[in-house]
């Protein structure tokens, strides 16, 4: 009888459930906003500052003349590119949507967000009313390739190796298609300006600086004197000194340390100082993974017989990447800020045609549309590489244990 009763006993407890820990809506206000006497001072105080600011945008948007923007929307996107030769970022951008379909449906994960993320900005820019009819039914096409690609892939999972070998090859694709060198009619880089120059030299600067860095974080932990040592130069030398003089040394200095007979475009002057600038911060980021590794990695790694790029590739940089992930993406975002800096040495990139577009005695006055304009377009992609840095985090369970 009395096990019979323990064995109720022990049923009931386990039936019940815990109560709520939930204060609801209002509950949770009280106890988070109001407080305190201070907490709803400062409550109601930032209300008031935050309600003004968002009333005053709000009157700004809808008040304001945006003819600065759709009268000079192409200026401000590829710069003074040849109209009769747009088709070929078209192709590049048709490229990007078919690979970023096939990774959507393959790999899944963070990529699909960057796709989604994409589509919906194309079809941001298919609605809005200064768009030419020919530039939204592109931008159709393109989501709708997206989307085909995408269900292709999910079927298809053996292109992978394909679609991840299109990924690598899609910059030089894309250069190679802008510059022609021979294959087709040439344009010039001094054309290209606009958001696409700034996007240009960040895609570059990004992909190049990454394998530098990793080669300089490992050569500053080597065991040769030459090695390490140079590795330590370059670096410090590097951080050291503003991103605005390598700039102006790549600009200014370099041709005359090559001399008259050799000669190197400005656009690729600047992707080259972007490049070596960021090369030297990540490698310091990259060396603060390695460090963070405990010693008994390394130990384990030499126990099962791995040579030393064995031991690296496999088991050290990927753990060494993972931990400084964050660290990484706040550089590229950097890097895609700081390339309007380029304006200053001659180029003429998104910032840099906003600046033109002020200095037109036809838009006195609209410098607040500008440069809004630009800040949204800086916020989005800023936006999304550090959403996809946190989907990567999340999917690789950094700070789980």
């Amino acid at each position: 009888m009395e096990q019979q009763l323990e064995v109720n006993r022990s049923s009931e407890t386990v039936a019940k459930k815990p109560p709520r820990s939930s204060l609801g809506v209002v509950g949770w206000i009280q106890a988070n906003l109001f407080s305190s006497w201070i907490n709803s001072l400062l409550t109601i105080v930032a209300s008031v500052v935050i309600g003004t600011i968002g009333y005053k945008t709000v009157g700004f948007i809808v008040s304001a003349d945006w003819a600065v923007i759709s009268v000079n929307f192409r200026l401000l996107l590829v710069g003074q590119f040849p109209i009769e030769e747009i088709w070929r970022i078209w192709v590049g951008l048709t490229l990007l949507s078919v690979l970023l379909g096939f990774s959507w449906g393959i790999w899944k994960g963070s990529i699909g967000h960057v796709a989604m993320t994409i589509g919906v900005l194309m079809l941001i820019m298919a609605i809005v009313p200064f768009v030419t009819m020919n530039t939204r039914l592109l931008l159709a096409m393109n989501i709708v390739l997206m989307l085909g690609a995408f269900f292709i892939g999910h079927k298809l999972p053996k292109v992978k190796i394909g679609i991840f070998v299109l990924w690598i090859l899609y910059i030089p694709i894309v250069i190679t298609i802008l510059n022609g060198f021979g294959v087709l009619p040439p344009v010039r880089t001094g054309l290209w300006g606009g958001f696409l120059l700034t996007l240009l030299i960040a895609s570059v600067s990004i992909v190049l600086s990454f394998p530098i860095g990793v080669l300089l974080a490992l050569g500053r932990r080597s065991k040769l004197p030459i090695v390490k040592w140079f590795c330590i130069i370059y670096i410090e030398f590097i951080r050291g000194i503003p991103l605005i003089t390598v700039l102006f040394v790549m600009q200014l200095m370099l041709p005359l340390f090559l001399g008259d007979g050799i000669t190197i475009d400005n656009v690729v002057r600047a992707m080259t100082g972007f490049t070596l600038f960021s090369a030297a911060y990540l490698a310091e980021n990259i060396r603060g993974g390695l460090q963070s590794l405990p010693r008994g990695q390394f130990e384990a790694a030499q126990a099962l017989g791995l040579s030393q790029p064995k031991m690296m590739g496999l088991i050290i940089l990927p753990q060494a990447l993972r931990a400084v992930i964050p660290a990484m993406v706040g550089q590229f975002i950097g890097i895609f800020k700081d390339t309007s800096l380029v304006a200053i040495v001659g180029l003429t990139d998104l910032l840099g045609m906003g600046k033109k577009l002020i200095a037109n005695p036809e838009f006195l006055g609209k410098q607040m549309e500008v440069l809004l304009f630009i800040a949204v377009i800086y916020f989005i992609f800023c936006y999304l590489m550090s959403h996809v840095s946190k989907r990567l985090e999340v999917s690789l369970g950094l700070g789980k244990r």
